[in-house]
């Protein structure tokens, strides 16, 4: 008999409350104290020493010494003029479509009259400056800056900064060559050869220049950090959160499938795989109400896992406490499970997809049917991959163009508008025991809104009651 690689959570025959039903949910344990104690002492070095900091902390953990902490540009030119053809037509075939569908994002204001002389509008605009974070790690992800860097344009955000890790086989301590040519493709010219806390620390705080080539000021801080990182990257972005905005704390990527009888078991166990490659901590669930489904996974998995390239990670991945196969004793349960869920992932392959799409209340992104596999999302759907993590789909959305901007309301009322609510206001405002508000908008009308022993006349005199 084959071995049983992920481990089953039979909720079959339960009866389970939705707090019992979270917490029966997989999960990645995540060592965030540990992670803060370190983080802490090189946010405030960078803060501290600027570019100097930022070079013995490269050395330190990326094991090179960059020549240049911002990345020349034509080290950036040159990286696309020499970028392999069909990797460029894949990129430029990213960007298209993700650009298409970011268009189409952009939040329109707009504005409500709600009596003569009385609007409240609302304003959409664009962050000012903006530090877009791109991993390196095990795998490099030119695809990251594509889903950061299309948006915050589309958002019309006017300064845009990239930093990622140099490439530690890079004698001068650039990042990999695809990330840089991809940044070209893309028009970005701020490029930092930066990673891990650090590079948060440079965005929030900003960084002086300590070497002639930096100039006074290597980096001038961001108002939002985006980006997914590392457990280093998301606790550096915690603490800073307090002055700097960010998109969210990413945990480890995950995948939820919720798959029927008629499910492919082979597409199934390949999709599983896919999400387990990224990472030893990475989740991968499967949500099913098919015993007979659940056994061709496994075994499928028994003969694809020992012969794929990451083998020793995808199987970690696969048997460790964020990963299982979720027994159900119907679609009903498999949707519920799915939904505590969350899934920063979401695949549906069931009889009758469409169906059970309307029923998802929680996911990060869904991708509906076996021909919308995850990594067409991660590369060239148009849709973005930086999504919710660790349940946070619950209450959270994905990268996008609203990521860039902020809503503003603007208020008009013109003095018939006001005077109309002019008593109302006071009243409620005395009602609070905040009487000066109330006074400051009868000043407008009345003669001495102070002198209460009148002021019942006055505000009949001047047409307010």
């Amino acid at each position: 008999m084959s071995e049983n690689i992920m481990n089953i959570i039979d909720l079959r025959g339960l009866k389970l409350s939705r707090a019992e039903l979270l917490a029966a949910m997989p999960r990645a344990a995540m060592g965030t104290s540990e992670a803060t104690d370190l983080v802490r002492p090189i946010l405030a070095d960078v803060k501290e020493r600027g570019a100097a900091a930022l070079r013995d902390f490269e050395e330190k953990f990326d094991h090179v010494r960059p020549v240049h902490l911002r990345v020349p540009q034509e080290e950036i030119q040159a990286s696309l003029d020499t970028l392999d053809p069909q990797v460029r037509a894949a990129i430029e075939e990213s960007v298209r479509r993700a650009r298409a569908v970011a268009a189409n994002q952009v939040p329109q204001d707009f504005h409500t009259d709600l009596a003569p002389g009385a609007r409240v509008a609302e304003r959409w605009i664009p962050i000012q400056r903006v530090g877009l974070y791109v991993p390196g790690g095990k795998a490099v992800y030119p695809s990251s800056v594509i889903m950061n860097v299309v948006p915050a344009q589309a958002a019309g955000v006017e300064s845009l900064a990239i930093a990622t890790p140099p490439a530690r086989d890079d004698a001068q301590g650039l990042p990999n060559r695809t990330i840089l040519a991809t940044c070209a493709i893309l028009g970005v010219t701020e490029v930092y050869a930066v990673g891990g806390a650090q590079a948060i620390a440079m965005f929030a705080y900003g960084a002086k220049g300590s070497e002639p080539q930096d100039g006074d000021v290597l980096c001038d801080p961001v108002d939002k950090i985006t980006g997914p990182g590392n457990i280093f990257v998301a606790t550096a972005k915690s603490l800073v959160s307090a002055f700097v905005g960010i998109d969210a704390v990413a945990g480890p990527t995950e995948i939820g499938i919720i798959a029927d009888k008629d499910a492919n078991p082979s597409l199934v166990a390949a999709d599983l795989i896919g999400q387990a490659e990224h990472d030893e901590l990475a989740g991968s669930v499967l949500f099913t109400d098919s015993p007979e489904l659940a056994a061709a996974v496994q075994e499928n998995l028994a003969y694809r896992v020992p012969r794929t390239e990451h083998a020793e990670r995808v199987h970690t991945s696969l048997s460790g406490a964020q990963s299982a196969i979720v027994l159900t004793d119907n679609l009903d349960q498999s949707i519920d499970a799915a939904n505590a869920y969350a899934a920063e992932h979401l695949e549906i392959q069931t009889a009758d997809a469409d169906a059970v799409v309307k029923r998802i209340k929680n996911a990060g992104a869904i991708f509906r049917g076996p021909y919308s596999p995850v990594p067409l999302g991660d590369y060239m759907s148009g849709s973005n991959h930086v999504l919710p993590t660790g349940g946070t789909a619950r209450f959270a959305a994905g990268l996008g163009v609203h990521t860039f901007m902020k809503p503003v309301e603007v208020i008009e009322y013109d003095e018939e508008g006001l005077k109309e609510l002019a008593a109302r206001i006071n009243a409620f405002a005395v009602s609070e025991d905040l009487p000066a508000h109330g006074e400051c908008v009868l000043s407008r009308f009345v003669n001495d809104p102070y002198d209460k022993a009148t002021l019942g006349e006055q505000e009949q005199e001047a047409g307010l009651l």
